[in-house]
């Protein structure tokens, strides 16, 4: 648990690691910043701290413009403290156009009880919680992107742009077009910084996806990834290109309902694994009995776009290599997966979506060249997920075929779950027999020790 003194150490020294983890409100211009913002330094007296930034504007701060904390990396600083409260917080954040009733629904509490629960742990209702996040959210848009402000109202969970300019005023005391210093090109893409805290092992990140990258629907380059997606019925694509020496990734994204903007932004935090705090993490692998040396600083859990994916991934992957599995995935994709429109804006190296559910469903898969029980397996699967497509994939186990390093594969790339130890894994177990390691040491971080041990592997 970190302390004002560990607060203010980190904000004399500009310190990236601890970006996103706090914020700095200054009393004397009732602003607040990012630790690591460029501007003269205040005096001590006249500082206080938050751990969020909602916080900070329920005291009645408003948001530098100069380090922008709308950009700044997540933290995860309610784990662990409450997990119904770290919950809420990410269903509030990601689903901005959902009312209070339906987010209770979500984490199977009352709408009384939810309330309590924020108020005790972070000082505000949910309510205050979701339209500050709307606010940072319209911000943001308005200050890295060309789109009107109807547009923006839209995707940050406005009614329309007057209810937008009515909260930004009241909130920041400036309004949408105040933010605003250029003029507004709808053709122009949608371009948002993603924000990390070093260190980052982009090699690592990048080698990892290159290997496993689908024909059409990935591409990867020395300094870039670049996907098409499917997200809730909607179509798109994103090109975030890394830029190391800023700490951050520069994401430019095409879509088609501007309502999912933040979920997709969401989804490419967790595929880029952004908001992993490594300096913790690193120091925990440690304690597992790997040699420091062993450990390349900031590893990071190299997403799936979606839990569908990651299984069918894992299901044409059993039992054979690498190159054979992505084969047998990039021949899927290219039988059933949608061609990308000619009208659609997009990336060059890209031209088609996985399929859907209802696609593999409805296919016999006799072009896939692998066993025929695998073969229905892999309809099984998609049967069931057209069906249930929100269902925990430890419900997967129930399907003939699936077994548990299946789940567990999803689990660590689909959801990008922290502490998911594939003890069965054969390269695992290799390397167990040359490591002296005790991996329950390295919880809640066991994601990262696989990860590292694979690494060590090649």
């Amino acid at each position: 648990m970190f302390t004002t003194q560990h607060f203010q150490q980190a904000r004399l020294a500009r310190d990236h690691r601890f970006d996103g983890r706090f914020f700095v409100a200054v009393k004397s211009t009732g602003i607040f910043c990012r630790p690591i913002c460029p501007a003269k330094l205040p005096h001590e007296e006249n500082v206080e701290y938050f751990t969020l930034a909602q916080q900070a504007m329920l005291a009645g701060y408003r948001p530098c413009l100069r380090c922008r904390p709308d950009s700044a990396p997540h933290s995860h600083a309610w784990n662990g403290v409450d997990t119904t409260v770290s919950r809420a917080l990410t269903l509030l954040s990601e689903n901005l156009h959902l009312n209070m009733t339906s987010i209770a629904e979500k984490l199977g509490i009352s709408d009384r009880y939810l309330r309590q629960l924020l108020v005790s742990h972070i000082g505000l209702s949910p309510k205050q919680y979701q339209l500050y996040e709307q606010i940072l959210f319209a911000k943001q848009l308005l200050q890295h992107t060309q789109l009107p402000v109807d547009h923006v109202a839209d995707a940050a969970g406005f009614s329309d742009a007057r209810r937008l300019q009515y909260n930004m005023q009241r909130v920041m005391r400036r309004t949408p077009k105040e933010l605003r210093r250029k003029p507004t090109n709808i053709l122009q893409p949608i371009v948002i910084p993603l924000a990390y805290r070093p260190p980052y092992n982009w090699p690592h990140m990048r080698d990892f996806l290159a290997r496993r990258a689908i024909a059409g629907c990935e591409y990867i380059d020395e300094t870039s990834y670049t996907r098409s997606f499917i997200f809730n019925g909607t179509q798109g694509y994103f090109h975030a290109y890394h830029q190391p020496d800023k700490h951050r990734f520069l994401v430019t994204l095409g879509i088609d309902d501007l309502s999912l903007l933040k979920p997709v932004l969401h989804n490419i935090r967790r595929l880029l694994d952004v908001d992993a705090d490594s300096t913790t993490i690193d120091t925990q692998l440690i304690s597992s009995g790997l040699n420091p040396a062993q450990i390349t600083p900031g590893i990071r859990i190299p997403g799936i776009w979606d839990t569908f994916e990651a299984g069918c991934r894992a299901i044409l992957g059993q039992q054979i290599s690498v190159t054979a599995a992505i084969n047998l995935v990039a021949t899927l994709v290219a039988t059933l997966g949608q061609p990308m429109s000619p009208e659609q804006p997009s990336h060059s190296m890209l031209s088609r979506y996985f399929p859907t559910p209802t696609a593999v469903e409805n296919s016999d898969l006799s072009f896939l060249r692998m066993p025929n029980s695998r073969r229905e397996t892999l309809r099984r699967f998609a049967v069931f997920y057209a069906q249930q497509p929100t269902v925990d994939p430890d419900d997967w186990l129930s399907l003939k075929g699936i077994g548990p390093w299946t789940v567990a594969y999803a689990n660590l790339r689909g959801q990008s779950q922290a502490d998911i130890w594939l003890s069965s894994d054969l390269v695992i177990k290799k390397q167990l027999l040359v490591h002296n390691i005790d991996a329950d040491k390295a919880r809640p971080w066991r994601s990262y020790l696989t990860f590292t041990l694979w690494s060590l592997a090649q």
